[in-house]
């Protein structure tokens, strides 16, 4: 049976206690889904629909999708659709049952232009390099540049342009995503 995490609202006395224990719930909850109501002076969270699970019938956000993107059920079930699934922070070792499809990983970005024109370099070739790694791609209309779900570590990245010097950006680290901003290339 899938378990839920629920805040007993009716025993919540909206004395913070719950937020001092481990540096605040909102801080201490590693998927940051605690939050203080001010208004009501309690913790609340999401409830996972408690109430109509215990009469049979699916969550809200279940039934509210349009597009079918989240499913509930038993594990069993759905064993299916888990394969390239995940879940989030495996590292906390909590073994959550919510699973994720199609979680897009960290990116670099960016965008070339030429600071004496104050126009975009298209075209430029991008490449960025990881141990044994690597990635090519090339600015488009806007001088834009991605590198999209690579791994998390150090990069390097190096841009070229027919008619420019060539600039490097060297020991990047993708521990969250990165946009390097509006990158001046200069006259060969």
């Amino acid at each position: 049976m899938a378990k839920v995490f629920v805040i007993d609202l009716m025993k919540c006395s909206g004395c913070y206690v719950c937020q001092m224990v481990c540096k605040a719930c909102s801080v201490a909850c590693p998927y940051g889904v605690i939050y203080f109501n001010e208004q009501l002076g309690i913790s609340q969270k999401c409830t996972g629909c408690a109430h109509l699970l215990d009469s049979g019938k699916r969550p809200r956000c279940v039934e509210a999708c349009p597009t079918d993107a989240i499913l509930f059920g038993e594990e069993d079930e759905l064993r299916e659709e888990i394969p390239g699934a995940q879940v989030l922070l495996p590292e906390e070792g909590l073994h959550p049952r919510v699973y994720y499809r199609n979680v897009p990983g960290q990116f670099i970005a960016g965008t070339v232009y030429d600071p004496i024109s104050e126009e975009v370099v298209i075209g430029a070739r991008c490449r960025a390099v990881s141990g044994g790694k690597h990635i090519e791609t090339f600015t488009d209309v806007y001088g834009d540049f991605w590198f999209r779900d690579i791994a998390i570590g150090k990069w390097d990245v190096y841009i070229e342009a027919k008619g420019y010097t060539q600039k490097a950006f060297n020991g990047l680290r993708t521990d969250e995503c990165l946009n390097l901003g509006d990158i001046p290339l200069k006259k060969a």
